[in-house]
């Protein structure tokens, strides 16, 4: 059995740079992307898929949906970091979002989205406990870098990224110490992006 934790794939604001809102769907680019993934899980034993309740993650989850016939619900734990007043802004405007000492105006600062992780992450922990199979986490690239920096059991020679790509799939052995058997892995979009380098954002 498996956790598979995967990134929602490309939106214009992705392309563009810009801190998004929820409601914000995929590109066609994206939507690509969320089939390839769906393609890459059919063989695993999905009985459960998870996803944060935004536009991008609802429409990547439902690709996947659509390719392994795993039940598909929403959990509000696993929304992206909220950025309050600097949504809509873009990157170059505010400079490094990863800072340690940013703090969005009405949003959530690096403490607060830590703890929401957290809670993310012992509901994720649970779900793998009580299934029998394979369960999808449908979330954004703040929500995997928060859990590969704190949660999993990563390779030795990992560097921790906040960048994490469009539909990445991070795969964990489901139970403790929670080992990362892959992590940011898009080889799924190998042939996708013969002309491109994916590298995706963070938010």
């Amino acid at each position: 059995m498996a956790l598979y934790i995967i990134r929602h794939g490309e939106t214009a604001g992705n392309v563009d740079g810009i801190v998004q809102f929820p409601d914000v769907p995929l590109n066609e680019r994206g939507l690509t992307q969320a089939r390839l993934a769906g393609k890459r899980l059919r063989n695993a034993n999905l009985v459960r898929i998870i996803a944060s309740d935004y536009d991008r993650t609802r429409m990547t989850a439902e690709q996947i949906q659509a390719e392994t016939n795993a039940p598909l619900e929403f959990n509000e734990l696993l929304r992206e970091r909220h950025f309050g007043d600097l949504r809509g802004k873009s990157h170059s405007e505010i400079g490094d979002l990863h800072h340690p000492e940013l703090a969005p105006p009405n949003g959530e600062t690096w403490p607060m989205f830590h703890r929401r992780v957290d809670q993310a992450w012992a509901m994720m922990q649970a779900a793998a406990a009580e299934a029998d199979g394979d369960v999808a986490i449908v979330t954004h690239g703040m929500v995997c870098f928060s859990l590969a920096l704190r949660h999993l059991q990563t390779p030795e020679n990992y560097q921790a990224t906040p960048t994490f790509g469009n539909t990445s799939i991070t795969q964990v052995e489901p139970a403790p110490p929670w080992r990362a058997l892959l992590i940011n892995c898009c080889a799924h979009l190998d042939e996708l992006n013969a002309d491109r380098t994916e590298r995706g954002h963070s938010v």
